[in-house]
């Protein structure tokens, strides 16, 4: 990546934290514990872990940037991440959730630099262009900042979408331009009539991309997550007594939905989930045809079909909108429709998932 395209910016109190656990299990049979999809070029040529650092540069410092994960996974990051010094990695001793996680990460970052600003990114996203990621990012540091609240990002819908959470918005805060507010509510993963009225609404896709001073998050778990707040003195023993200790919760529940310090800033760039195999239809040009096909694979008259090949060749023909996935052991046939029931499948079949 050109040094020219990495932060050189005066915000040096910020800090990018990755979230980078997971096994991503709706790409089965490609993506597996030992392979999470974080190390699968999903979004790009790249791994989506290698996405993710270039993009967590644009915003911090290198020195500032951390990857949160389980220890099995160190050592296949540092394979595609050769440049990332060994302290850019914090490693998970258990895998608790997003709140403990986040908790930690935040009390990390408050021993080295008490008024850090920390913003938290997910490894399965697709953000365009860089630029106004970077500038959407520092606004609502900005707002963090000054005004001591938690914000969450929020990106203006394309689609009804069903499987994302949205963001109801409240007042406008003034003094930051026309993009940032307060949260009305959150709203849990909708059914599609309930999701076509949050986009009729002007409701924004919430991204999971969170913004605030470490400080004051870690002021908001203990006024609302003393289940996670009450374990904070065991970090004095190091993360492995924290983790065994601490309840597994998300953020979005413990926190966020709880806090009445919530923003939102309106994204000025666009995004996506790479959440399961249909994102590919999104992540991925589609051929002349329709068809988005990675490896060996043919489609001969079908369209709106998304082939992923690693091993071996596949050919389709006659057949609309399906999902074909075929690794060296596993073959996956299924419609693009019920590419997000992936997890349901894994608990009906048998075999190493």
């Amino acid at each position: 990546m050109p040094e020219s395209t990495r932060s050189s910016t005066p915000l040096n109190d910020v800090w990018a934290v990755i979230l980078a656990g997971g096994i991503g299990s709706r790409f089965w049979p490609v993506s597996t514990r030992e392979r999470p999809k974080q190390l699968l070029p999903l979004a790009s040529t790249q791994p989506l872990i290698v996405d993710t650092v270039e993009r967590a540069l644009w915003i911090a410092p290198a020195s500032r940037v951390r990857i949160l994960a389980g220890e099995h996974l160190a050592s296949p990051f540092r394979t595609v991440l050769p440049d990332l010094p060994d302290e850019a990695y914090w490693i998970e001793p258990a895998a608790k959730g997003t709140c403990p996680v986040l908790a930690w990460a935040a009390w990390e970052i408050v021993q080295r630099d008490p008024d850090g600003v920390m913003i938290s990114l997910h490894s399965d996203h697709q953000v365009a262009p860089l630029d106004a990621f970077r500038d959407t990012l520092w606004a609502a540091a900005a707002v963090a900042r000054d005004q001591d609240l938690l914000l969450c990002i929020g990106a203006e819908p394309t689609r009804v979408e069903t499987g994302y959470g949205h963001v109801e918005l409240g007042d406008q805060i003034p003094g930051f331009g026309s993009e940032a507010f307060r949260v009305a509510a959150f709203h849990e993963k909708p059914d599609a009539e309930t999701a076509a009225r949050y986009v009729t609404e002007g409701q924004l896709w919430n991204t999971g991309i969170f913004v605030w001073k470490a400080a004051t998050f870690l002021e908001e778990v203990a006024r609302h997550a003393p289940e996670v707040a009450e374990h904070f003195p065991l970090l004095e023993l190091g993360p492995e007594a924290f983790f065994n200790a601490v309840p597994a919760c998300v953020v979005d529940k413990a926190v966020m939905e709880r806090s009445d310090r919530i923003a939102t800033m309106k994204a000025t760039f666009s995004w996506d989930d790479v959440g399961s195999w249909e994102a590919l239809s999104r992540t991925r040009v589609p051929n002349a045809a329709g068809n988005v096909i990675h490896g060996e694979a043919q489609v001969v008259e079908g369209t709106g079909n998304t082939v992923f090949v690693e091993d071996g060749r596949v050919v389709l023909y006659g057949v609309d909108n399906l999902v074909v996935v075929r690794t060296g052991k596993t073959t996956l046939v299924l419609p693009r429709e019920r590419a997000s029931d992936l997890k349901a499948l894994l608990a009906q079949i048998d075999g190493d998932s």
